[in-house]
C-alpha cells in the first residue's frame, strides 16, 4: 500500500468484503462480517497502512478512531481545525517566500567568509549543465513543492471553512496535495543542514541567518499541520 493516503474510502472493497473492528475512544466498535450493499460503501473507511476496512464511526471531538490491526489513526476530528490549517498554510507560504530572499547562513574560515540563501544553496550546481536536473529537483523539493501544497490546502479548505460549496476540482486538488506530501522536504532540508553545521562548527565559524530560523519554525508548523489534519473529515466535507 502506498504511504501517501488519498481518499480513504476509494480503496474500500465491494460487496462480500469482511469488516474488522475499530477502536473509538478506547472501546471496540465491532462491525459484523458479511456482504455489504453498494449503497453502504460510502460509510466504509479503509486503513491506508494495512487495508483493513471498517464502518466509519464519527468520534467525539478530541477522540480518535484507530485501526485495531495496526493502530493507524483513521479519524481524528478537531474543533476549528480548518481555521488552524488555513493559518498554518499561510504561514508556510510566507516563511518559505521570505526564507528564499534572506541569508540562510554565513561561514567564515581562514579569514574568508561566504553567505548564501536557501535558493542559492538549491541552485549551487546550476552552473554545470550535467547537474541541472539535480538543481531543479533540490529547488522543487525544498521550495516549490511545499509552497504548492500549502496553496492547494488553502484552495480546498477556504470554501469549506466559509460554509460555501467546495471549489471546482477541490477533490483533485486535495488528492494532489496528499500525493505531494512525501516530496515536500523543506523540514528535512532544515534538519539536515542543522546536523551538517554541527559537524563543521569546529572547523569554521558559522552564523545562522534569518532564513535558518524561518525553516526551524517551518519544522514546527509541519508537525502542527499533521496534528490537525483529519483527512477523513476533509473528504467528507468535499462530498457535501
Amino acid at each position: 500500500m502506498s504511504d501517501t493516503p488519498s481518499d480513504p474510502r476509494a480503496s474500500a472493497p465491494g460487496a462480500g468484503s469482511g469488516l474488522a473492528s475499530t477502536r473509538v475512544e478506547g472501546r471496540a466498535e465491532a462491525c459484523v462480517a458479511g456482504s455489504v450493499p453498494d449503497a453502504d460503501l460510502a460509510s466504509l473507511i479503509a486503513c491506508p497502512q494495512c487495508d483493513a476496512v471498517y464502518r466509519a464511526v464519527q468520534p467525539a471531538p478530541r477522540a480518535r478512531a484507530v485501526c485495531a490491526r495496526c493502530h493507524t489513526v483513521l479519524i481524528a476530528p478537531h474543533r476549528q481545525a480548518g481555521q488552524r490549517l488555513i493559518a498554518v498554510a499561510l504561514a508556510v507560504v510566507v516563511l518559505i517566500g521570505a526564507a528564499t530572499l534572506t541569508p540562510f547562513l554565513r561561514v567564515e574560515a581562514g579569514g574568508m567568509s561566504n553567505a548564501t540563501s536557501v535558493l542559492g544553496a538549491a541552485l549551487a550546481f546550476s552552473a554545470r549543465p550535467m547537474l541541472m536536473a539535480l538543481t531543479l529537483a533540490v529547488a522543487a523539493l525544498i521550495v516549490f513543492v511545499p509552497v504548492l501544497r500549502a496553496l492547494l490546502i488553502l484552495y480546498v479548505l477556504t470554501p469549506i471553512v466559509l460554509d460555501r460549496p467546495p471549489a471546482r476540482h477541490a477533490r483533485a486538488a486535495f488528492r494532489l496535495s496528499e500525493a505531494l506530501r512525501p516530496w515536500s522536504m523543506a523540514e528535512v532540508f532544515a534538519i539536515g543542514c542543522a546536523v551538517a553545521l554541527v559537524k563543521i562548527s569546529d572547523l569554521a565559524q558559522v552564523e545562522f541567518g534569518p532564513a535558518f530560523w524561518m525553516f526551524s519554525a517551518l519544522v514546527i508548523l509541519i508537525v502542527v499541520q499533521d496534528t490537525f489534519m483529519c483527512r477523513y473529515s476533509v473528504w467528507t466535507s468535499l462530498e457535501k
